[in-house]
């Protein structure tokens, strides 16, 4: 028996009278979600003409949102999530890139169309908060009724472009549907679970981790238009919410609102996601009383590293056999990390290597328009990340960068994901950004960008007796240069935007170096000769 599409799991809930969705003060049935988002796909059919059946949606998280998700995999069209924290030509450019026959927007996202060239005509463009827009729709005849093809492509997510543009990736019906199917088998989720879904809808999180295994099981979404860390345990005790699916920083967040002696009587059972602090992890779950599932896992499909009970600190998980990390020179496996007894890496230079899915090509379903992209990532019949990693003698992964994040410090070569998960160790800091900058001799010296934690001034003496306390500091790894920060640049689920982090050294207050070869930090007030 075949894996059913999404827009099969979406039809089988056409007679469902359970709770399907709440947002705001309002409650919809699945009966009635399937009702809305079928006028939407008639709709859809309407406005259709010769080339890719893409639509673009612009949207905050709304049931308006949901429904046009559901109605393009009902209709057999493609949703493209147009992300709004892109501006101007960038986000005419993922418009046209994507060949978007039509947008779907709403007044939040309304004004960040005015004067760019989507090459979408005026009238393609659907104001879902217009009068005239409502009146059009209940005009409209049912549609997608019809078979969808699993090769069908149901949505265009755009990775985060942390380190280039973004790419848009291709999910069919087929893979959404398995995706949704798999969630709740291995949850253990049923038609009594509640999900709450706050992760931006243009994103694949929402998509795959919150709204795809909901439809699977028949459970109930809880919307909200935007994350909120104070109205988080507010929401999980008057919704019931019993899964919360997450990406990138959620969990601080939470953990940063005042702790109280009830925080655990709640009903949450799981929070699911990926890029969350170790500590996080640990602290959210004993305080919230529930189980944190946290994985690595690609947008692509084919990438998944799962931590285990016996994860050791710092390591992502681990893998099915057919993950690996190799050379990309030699295309042969890296040998294990060796550390030495203070948990320093001794062997990075030939340890280090890409995180490649041998297995992966099969699972990996291409960008869109992207030849160039697709290329990369598949080579020698292989699935390449652009993830570094190490693994260690028992076969866990630990995450090393992307693969551009390789600093060369008096001659070694150095990962910057290792240095920055010791530095954000320091309670200062919230979170922090390790890049290049050259030494005045040959090869690189370490900048890091530190974000503060919330009022925190920074204590030079206090961060030198810090540095001088962590056993697993490399030799290498002390910046030569300290930035501090209110914000770093960042995508819209949390990640840091390292390609807009610039290495400035211009002397000013909030720029700290170090002095000599010590552990000891002084504002820098010229530059080094």
């Amino acid at each position: 028996m075949s894996e059913p599409t999404f827009a099969a799991l979406l039809t089988a809930r056409a007679d469902d009278d359970a709770t399907a969705l709440w947002f705001e003060e309002r409650r919809w049935t699945w009966r009635e979600v399937i009702a809305e988002s079928r006028q939407r796909a008639g709709l859809l059919t309407e406005l259709r003409t010769d080339g890719p059946w893409h639509v673009g949606l612009a949207l905050e998280n709304t049931a308006e949102h949901l429904f046009w998700w559901c109605a393009c995999a009902l209709a057999g069209a493609t949703g493209v999530g147009i992300n709004p924290t892109r501006r101007g030509a960038d986000l005419a450019r993922d418009i046209t890139f994507t060949d978007c026959q039509a947008i779907v927007v709403d007044d939040s996202r309304r004004a960040l169309l005015e004067g760019i060239d989507t090459t979408v005509p005026p009238e393609r463009v659907l104001h879902v908060d217009a009068a005239s827009y409502r009146k059009r729709l209940a005009a409209t005849e049912p549609g997608g009724v019809g078979d969808v093809p699993p090769d069908s492509v149901f949505s265009l997510v755009f990775t985060s472009g942390t380190t280039s543009a973004p790419k848009a990736v291709i999910c069919t019906q087929g893979r959404m549907g398995r995706i949704a199917t798999q969630q709740a088998e291995r949850r253990g989720l049923s038609t009594t679970d509640v999900f709450y879904v706050v992760m931006p809808m243009f994103h694949s999180n929402a998509l795959m981790a919150g709204v795809a295994p909901a439809v699977a099981v028949g459970g109930t979404i809880v919307l909200r238009r935007r994350f909120s860390a104070s109205g988080w345990l507010p929401d999980v005790r008057r919704y019931g919410v019993t899964f919360f699916n997450y990406v990138g920083k959620p969990l601080n967040y939470v953990l940063a609102t005042p702790e109280r002696p009830d925080d655990a009587d709640n009903t949450l059972r799981i929070a699911f996601g990926n890029e969350a602090a170790e500590g996080d992890i640990a602290a959210f779950a004993r305080r919230f009383d529930c189980r944190v599932i946290d994985s690595f896992g690609s947008s692509e499909g084919e990438i998944q590293i799962i931590r285990t009970p016996q994860t050791p600190r710092g390591s992502l998980g681990v893998a099915a056999p057919s993950t690996v990390v190799l050379d990309p020179e030699t295309l042969t496996e890296c040998p294990p990390a060796r550390f030495d007894e203070h948990g320093r890496l001794l062997n990075a230079d030939e340890a280090v290597g890409e995180i490649v899915n041998r297995d992966g090509a099969l699972l990996f379903e291409g960008y869109w328009n992207n030849a160039e992209a697709e290329q990369r990532r598949l080579r020698h019949g292989w699935s390449w990340s652009g993830d570094l990693a190490y693994r260690d003698a028992d076969g866990f992964f630990y995450f090393a960068g992307r693969s551009g994040d390789w600093l060369r410090v008096d001659g070694e070569n150095l990962a910057t994901a290792p240095i920055e998960r010791l530095l954000v160790r320091y309670d200062a800091f919230a979170a922090v950004a390790v890049v290049a900058v050259p030494d005045e001799a040959v090869g690189d010296q370490v900048f890091a960008v530190a974000e503060r934690a919330g009022d925190r001034e920074f204590d030079a003496e206090d961060f030198s007796a810090f540095l001088e306390s962590q056993p697993d500091l490399g030799t290498k790894w002390a910046p030569r240069y300290l930035r501090l920060v209110d914000e770093l640049p960042r995508t819209p689920t949390n990640k840091v935007l390292k390609r807009r982090i610039d290495p400035d050294l211009t002397p000013g207050p909030r720029l700290w170096q170090r002095v000599g070869s010590s552990l000891e930090y002084t504002v820098a007030t010229m530059m080094e000769s």
